[in-house]
């Protein structure tokens, strides 16, 4: 019986990237580089010359497109137009059922006393108590004890730990796993952070939760390992290309890093964005008594999640938007997000309503700066200290509380002016003109500020860094 004649490859411009694997498939030369560029992608796709061609077919294996190389069919071929993902499958069948909610259940926790942990383990310790059972990452001191700590717990609760190749794997691992709807997490420092903002970006644009928990170092590049707030620029305004945001939270304690780790799980999901929590490198390694919640979650199932089941099928993510209304439209929605988690601004303020020096800092710093406010207080001096614990978005309208009556602004910081970038914006973004000429302590290169340097810059000595 004679066989069937194999089909010759038919290339779909429009959906050919220009990668080249056909080029390097072919073994009889008859794909090249075209030398034009296709007017509606933007790239330069092959051209094909099949007049040696045997009909091998690895050109098709190779295309990574499944709608670029196709096997070639009698007749005329049918014009194809490039589409969205979330339109590809059409209208949902009307006996399918539409997904709903799962809704998280909350569990009760027996009563335990304190620990005494690290805020690494402690930051570990409130994923697992927030449902978290994937966590991807790679080693990077000083944060690499957060991620020891849950591949030793995860895989007896039924969860995974997987130390990925790298952190652009690791990302990209937390876009899978969220976009299944499950919490997902990793523990990072400042270079490792710097290397997964691009997967940050697609989350965002893909309205996928997570939690990046980033214990900064010194830098820029590698730096050294010893702590520094390196990255609150990073957080704030830098999270990959395009019109990311995300709430950005300063925890100050071990038990905040408890604490604000199961908040970052809960603001994840209710807003359907990444959280970011910055730590530094003394936070995560400092020692600390901290005490769990009687609470615990057990993680739902979102709706719009891709879970795998027959009621989820037709669910699809992506950050891909092929015309410029769609993504205009879609730009618009994740402004109006943004904007709405203005409601979740958190500060903490000492001693500010009689204050005429307002100190501002956060993360190991504000610890320093509490000090030097009790002993400023000690000399007679009426200081306080406003500790932001969201950075992003700032607590504007605390800080503008807690300024009323005061003469002097002092920032304290371990960077080169990143926080106080932060206070300007926000006061500028406010409206905010009437406020006190600031002042800085910084210090930098894995140096935290000392309170003799704060105090001694309040009382107003010399040989002070500023």
């Amino acid at each position: 019986m004679a066989l069937k004649e194999r089909p010759k490859p038919f290339l779909l411009p429009e959906y050919c990237k220009g990668c080249g694997r056909c080029i390097d498939a072919c073994a009889k030369d008859c794909i090249s580089l075209s030398d034009q560029v296709n007017s509606l992608t933007g790239l330069v796709p092959v051209v094909l010359d099949l007049t040696n061609c045997n009909a091998c077919g690895l050109c098709m294996d190779a295309c990574p497109e499944p709608y670029g190389l196709r096997p070639a069919q009698e007749g005329p071929h049918q014009k194809f137009e490039l589409e969205d993902p979330a339109k590809l499958f059409g209208v949902r069948p009307s006996d399918a059922r539409e997904p709903v909610d799962v809704p998280a259940q909350v569990l009760p926790l027996p009563a335990t006393e304190p620990l005494v942990i690290k805020g690494t383990y402690a930051s570990a310790i409130g994923a697992i108590l927030a449902g978290c059972r994937h966590v991807y990452g790679y080693p990077i001191t000083p944060s690499t004890e957060g991620a020891e700590l849950m591949a030793k717990f995860l895989p007896k609760l039924d969860g995974t730990f997987i130390q990925a190749v790298s952190e652009v794997a690791a990302v990209n691992m937390m876009y899978g796993t969220a976009g299944a709807g499950l919490p997902t997490m990793t523990f990072t420092s400042s270079p490792g952070f710097s290397l997964m903002l691009e997967g940050v970006s697609y989350m965002i644009g893909s309205e996928l939760p997570g939690v990046f928990v980033d214990v900064m170092r010194g830098g820029p590049g590698l730096g050294n390992i010893a702590p520094e707030q390196s990255d609150i620029k990073l957080a704030c305004h830098g999270l990959g290309h395009g019109n990311t945001q995300a709430i950005v939270l300063a925890p100050s304690t071990p038990q905040e890093m408890l604490d604000l780790t199961i908040l970052a799980f809960d603001l994840s999901f209710k807003y359907r964005n990444p959280v970011v929590i910055l730590s530094d490198g003394y936070l995560g390694q400092m020692t600390g008594k901290v005490k769990l919640p009687n609470t615990l979650q057990k993680p739902g199932v979102p709706k719009w999640a891709v879970y795998g089941d027959a009621e989820h099928r037709r669910n699809v993510i992506s950050s891909i938007y092929l015309t410029e209304s769609d993504l205009e439209a879609h730009n618009v929605h994740l402004n109006s997000k943004y904007e709405a988690m203005g409601a979740e601004v958190r500060a903490e303020a000492y001693l500010c309503d009689d204050a005429d020096v307002v100190l501002v800092a956060c993360n190991t710093p504000a610890r320093t700066a509490k000090g030097a406010v009790q002993e400023l207080r000690h000399q007679g001096v009426k200081a306080g200290l406003f500790r932001p614990i969201t950075l992003w978005p700032f607590p504007i309208d605390a800080l503008r509380a807690a300024l009323q009556g005061a003469s002097r602004l002092v920032v304290v910081e371990a960077s080169a002016g990143q926080l106080e970038d932060e206070v300007r914006l926000a006061l500028s973004r406010a409206g905010v003109r009437d406020y006190p000429e600031i002042e800085s302590v910084r210090r930098m290169g894995g140096i935290l500020p000392q309170q003799d340097e704060i105090t001694t810059r309040v009382l107003g000595r010399k040989g002070v860094l500023a």
